[in-house]
Formats: C-alpha cells, sequence, structure tokens
C-alpha cells in the first residue's frame, strides 16, 4: 500500500497530520491555561499524544479512503495539504480555544468528468470511514468507563471522529456531503443522521 503513496502526499499527510493534531491539543487545554495561567508540560505532552492517535487517525483514514476508493475507480488521487488554513487552524486553537481545520484536501485526476455516482461513492468513503472508527473508539470508552488516559483517548477518538464524519456530511459547498446528497439522497440521508446521532450521544459522554 505504501508504495502507492508517494513521498510528497506522505510529507504532506504528515505535516498536516501533525498541525491538526496540535491544534486539537491546544484547544483541549485551552481554558485549562486562562484558568491556571500555565499547563503542565507532561499535561501536554500527553494530550498531544492522544490527539495524535485520535484526531491524527481519524484525519488521515478519512484522507486515505477517499484516495483509494478513487483508485479502485481508475483515478490516481492524493493528498495536497492547505499550509494557510493550517496555521489557522493552529492560531485560532491557540486564540479562541476552537478548531476549524480544513487542513487541504485529496486531488483526483481525470481526463474526464467524474459520474455523480462515482464521485458521491468516493465522497462517501471518508466519512463512512470515521463512523466505523467510532466503534473501536466507544468499546474503548464503555471498557474502560472513561477513566485515565485509555479512557480519554477512546472518548476523545469516539467525538473527533463523529465530528469529522458529521462535519464533512454538510451538503455545502466542496464538502463530502453535497457530492453524497446529489448522488444519493437516502444514502446521504442514513449518513448524516448517523453522524449527527452518534455525534450528539458523544457530546453527553
Amino acid at each position: 500500500m505504501l508504495e502507492r503513496i508517494p513521498v510528497r502526499e506522505r510529507r504532506d499527510l504528515l505535516i498536516a497530520w501533525s498541525a491538526i493534531s496540535l491544534a486539537f491539543a491546544v484547544m483541549y487545554l485551552h481554558d485549562s491555561f486562562f484558568t491556571a495561567g500555565r499547563v503542565d508540560p507532561l499535561l501536554f505532552l500527553i494530550v498531544l499524544l492522544i490527539s495524535f492517535v485520535t484526531v491524527g487517525v481519524g484525519f488521515v483514514l478519512h484522507e486515505l479512503a477517499h484516495k483509494f476508493a478513487a483508485m479502485r475507480y481508475g483515478y490516481w488521487a492524493e493528498f495536497r495539504k492547505d499550509n494557510q488554513m493550517l496555521l489557522v487552524a493552529v492560531v485560532l486553537a491557540a486564540l479562541a480555544g476552537v478548531v476549524f481545520a480544513a487542513p487541504g484536501a485529496t486531488v483526483i485526476y481525470s481526463n474526464t468528468h467524474l459520474s455523480r455516482e462515482t464521485g458521491g461513492r468516493i465522497s462517501a468513503a471518508g466519512p463512512v470511514t470515521n463512523l466505523l472508527l467510532c466503534l473501536p473508539f466507544l468499546a474503548l470508552t464503555l471498557l474502560t468507563g472513561g477513566a485515565g488516559i485509555l479512557g480519554l483517548t477512546g472518548v476523545l477518538g469516539l467525538k473527533v471522529n463523529a465530528m469529522i464524519a458529521a462535519f464533512n456530511l454538510l451538503p455545502v459547498s466542496v464538502l463530502d456531503g453535497r457530492k453524497i446528497y446529489a448522488w444519493n439522497p437516502l444514502i446521504f440521508g442514513v449518513l448524516f443522521v448517523a453522524a449527527f446521532a452518534v455525534l450528539i450521544g458523544s457530546l453527553s459522554i
């Protein structure tokens, strides 16, 4: 599989993975910093590592799902980072305690126009991957009761992957939801309801 991910794409994925993980770690500790005026370096390192596992894995597998779905249909695809948006994500997390992450996109190279069905299926691969990732993180949360480092990993992994799925399923702009809806409104509706149901449920944990 690695041979189908060029060095340039691996670099872009790693940089985006690192920046997004840092942004979510900063967001998570934002209130603690402004309340206490400082953050324990060890705590920051732990949260950053958890963010790498939860946010980073969710983001990377989302983009790779798009890539390999496109390749299954005979198209070449590569992830391309957006340096400006990555910087915005980290700065917003530090200043406002929120993350608006549009780290880049998986670009599909084709000499022909993708059909609605093909485009919809490729787009659906990303959110479906995040919904599937919610399952092991939910299991980890239930097994640990959400306590300790493993429990925090489970809770954050569940919430973050539900957030990534729900956000990308919004049927607007260049997001996946718009292409899925154009292809099949029923499938869009099922995924949309599932993502937001998981998201709302995760917020109560």
